[in-house]
């Protein structure tokens, strides 16, 4: 009868151990279902930004840099053409004082 009951006790642990077991799957797989449930966060995608309007800046910008240095170039002409000018001129006029003051 000693056997009996030490067989029994070993199956009552044995069927304890089995239930904790058993708990613990359980435990695993609702801890599986819950990470399958949540969305996974995936990178953002990338941002699209309009070419056309960097392209317009661009060569507007060049455009405007282009008319720029053109305007100073021909500023600089006309500065130029006013210094030549302006000296024709005192020249023709020393000149004309050299001559009226030696009587001529």
């Amino acid at each position: 009868m000693s056997d009996a009951i030490e067989r029994a006790a070993r199956d009552a642990i044995e069927a304890a151990d089995n239930t904790d077991m058993t708990k613990q799957i359980l435990a695993i797989l609702a801890a599986q279902q819950l990470l399958n449930q949540q969305p996974q966060q995936l990178a953002p995608p990338p941002v699209r930004r309009p070419i056309g309007l960097y392209m317009a800046a661009g060569i507007g910008g060049a455009v405007a840099l282009t008319a720029l240095a053109m305007a100073a170039a021909l500023l600089a002409v006309a500065v130029a053409v006013g210094a030549v000018c302006a000296t024709a001129c005192l020249l023709v006029l020393k000149s004309l004082l050299a001559d009226y003051q030696k009587g001529r």
